[in-house]
């Protein structure tokens, strides 16, 4: 099959961007090193102090997932944030139910187990980079849905992608910095275009390909990698700014429903492209070696 070159734009992480019980015991066993700051915590965030970073499994080849304390945030960007893009505005409060994440982008190997079971056709490229815990590439949005219902069928619960108000949420827990290491991140912490540092951060390597799910610290809420590696879908359909949506945390459902939103930049990106805040769109089909996923449902109030 063959894949489209990016263009410079998007290597840059420019391009649409305007102005997861063996697994469990491999990402309970990794230390977390406090990546979160204590830098910008929100005065609203009581519940996430709640938050509990132990992974579960609803099968044995699901993704391990940490469950996601109910809470407000301010979602977006504010106007003096270096970097940041207009189609981040405006700032909101809104208030996120309990949930479940995938600690990590959903591997390879989750993946082809989905793909022998015969719940995804689709068999992507590695692109040589190799298989097993790397985050699968070369998936389109479309692609992840045929992911998410076979594991709504396997496990008899109902999984989906993360709202784009829900990945935001996690990925600050319970910071508003640029980035939930603060105001700023390096290559040590996260892999992206190292050359290319967010606005007075330090650069380092570029790597050129993706890495092992969790070869950095989980933020505050055990998840790894929302900065970086992969550029995630979101349930989302696109739109240029936040005026009218939602506040509920669900899923913004109207708009430019033939392109879906991305979130968290990739390997390839700068460092602004993998802020909290910034955000991305491409057509729902679309297959590139920067784009993957993590998964999403619901959770019960106890």
């Amino acid at each position: 099959m063959k894949y489209r070159r990016p263009d410079m734009q998007e290597i840059e992480g420019q391009r649409h961007i305007v102005p997861i019980l063996l697994l469990a015991l491999c990402f309970i066993g990794l230390p977390r090193l406090g990546v979160g700051s204590d830098d910008g915590k929100l005065a609203n965030m009581a519940d996430s102090e709640l938050a509990n970073t132990t992974a579960f499994l609803d099968c044995t080849e699901c993704p391990a997932m940490v469950t996601i304390p109910a809470g407000s945030f301010v979602m977006g960007s504010p106007t003096e944030e270096p970097q940041r893009s207009w189609n981040e505005q405006p700032q909101r409060t809104v208030t996120v139910v309990a949930f479940a994440l995938s600690q990590t982008a959903v591997t390879f190997a989750q993946w082809d187990a989905c793909r022998l079971d015969g719940g995804c056709s689709h068999d992507p490229d590695d692109n040589d980079w190799g298989r097993g815990d790397r985050p699968v590439i070369n998936v389109s949005w479309e692609d992840a849905q045929d992911y998410v219902a076979w594991l709504s069928d396997k496990t008899g619960l109902e999984y989906r992608l993360p709202s784009e108000a829900e990945w935001e949420y996690a990925a600050r827990a319970g910071t508003t910095g640029r980035f939930s290491t603060g105001d700023c991140i390096g290559p040590t912490q996260a892999n992206f275009q190292g050359g290319a540092p967010a606005t007075d951060c330090p650069g380092g390597e570029f790597r050129r390909q993706t890495l092992p799910v969790a070869s950095f610290s989980a933020n505050d809420w055990g998840l790894h990698d929302m900065h970086g590696n992969v550029w995630e879908w979101v349930e989302d359909c696109w739109n240029w700014n936040y005026f009218g949506a939602p506040v509920d945390g669900s899923a913004w459902l109207e708009g430019d429903c033939a392109n879906a939103v991305l979130r968290g930049g990739s390997w390839a990106m700068g460092g602004r492209s993998i802020r909290s805040a910034s955000r991305g769109f491409d057509q729902k089909d679309v297959r590139t070696r920067f784009r993957g996923f993590r998964v999403a449902r619901s959770v019960e109030v106890q």
